[in-house]
């Protein structure tokens, strides 16, 4: 079967393999980059680097970002050089980097005149799982946008869940991310606790995974905690960005977040003190650093 191409803008840690993804699945890729990157690897499939976001979206039905912020969304997809300028007529506009679920919403009103779609497709699963294309894909939208571009999600992602009307799919991630974000200083606090009084902090980690305080993320990033080799996966600053859109969210839907609200701290003070480019699980310093180097 003939697939339509499909332009890709951001190939950055997650949007590389997952463009690569799409073309060995038969997409026609046409892909672009905000800054330059080395000569890429051969990619399998039809897979092509665009010199500007028009150029990537020229005739294409479904255009995908994964960029870190609806400003950055706006800029490639506007201008004459902008993705928007060239694509398709009714084309479907696919935000997978996580975003405001306010803003995407705000942003899909300001589109609809010129007959532009949105979706929303925010992903969790890490580098990973965009190489391996086991991704969770959270989606929001019209039942059928969805539908247009549900082949193409599901090149990416292990599980694709349609949640609801546009803005669910950034809702969902936020919900995600606030379970990341507590799970990561629950582990920085047992570490702290537990080397401040004298454990092997990797015979606790071994103890913690062999019982009820096993998670996917104690998995993931024991190692780092370990060590304290804080290299991204993910990063503080993205963590602590990801956490003010829940927060904007629960103060848009009167829910309060408590324990949110105590841990977006701690992850803007690791971008504060320059430990921004950390990996997310290096919050475990900012929880020594209060300890106080002598307890």
């Amino acid at each position: 079967m003939t697939r339509a191409p499909v332009a890709f803008l951001g190939l950055g840690r997650m949007g590389a393999p997952m463009s690569e993804n799409l073309a060995a699945a038969g997409f026609p890729v046409r892909a672009w980059n905000r800054t330059p990157r080395g000569r890429p690897d051969p990619v399998a499939g039809d897979y092509q680097r665009a010199a500007s976001p028009a150029d990537a979206a020229r005739g294409c039905d479904v255009v995908i970002t994964m960029l870190p912020d609806i400003a950055e969304v706006r800029a490639v997809c506007s201008g004459p050089d902008g993705a928007l300028a060239d694509a398709a007529p009714g084309a479907v506009v696919v935000i997978m980097g996580t975003v405001s679920p306010v803003a995407v919403r705000q942003w899909a009103a300001e589109l609809a005149p010129a007959g532009f779609r949105v979706v929303d497709a925010p992903v969790s699963g890490g580098d990973v799982g965009a190489r391996h294309a086991t991704l969770s894909i959270m989606a929001g939208g019209d039942e059928g946008d969805i539908a247009r571009v549900g082949d193409v999600l599901g090149a990416m992602g292990g599980v694709v869940r349609h949640l609801g009307p546009l803005g669910s799919g950034q809702l969902a991630k936020a919900c995600n991310q606030i379970v990341v974000a507590t799970t990561l200083a629950a582990l920085g606090e047992a570490v702290a606790l537990g080397a401040r009084g004298g454990l092997d902090v990797a015979e606790l980690l071994d103890v913690l995974g062999g019982g009820l305080a096993n998670s996917r993320l104690l998995e993931v990033k024991r190692e780092a905690l370990v060590t304290h080799s804080f290299v991204p996966g993910g990063s503080a600053a993205f963590q602590h960005k990801d956490l003010g859109f829940a927060l904007e969210a629960a103060r848009a839907a009167g829910c309060a977040l408590p324990v949110t609200a105590v841990v977006d701290q701690l992850f803007g003070a690791m971008r504060w003190t320059g430990h921004g480019d950390d990996d997310h699980s290096g919050v475990v310093q900012i929880i020594e650093a209060l300890s106080g180097a002598d307890g």
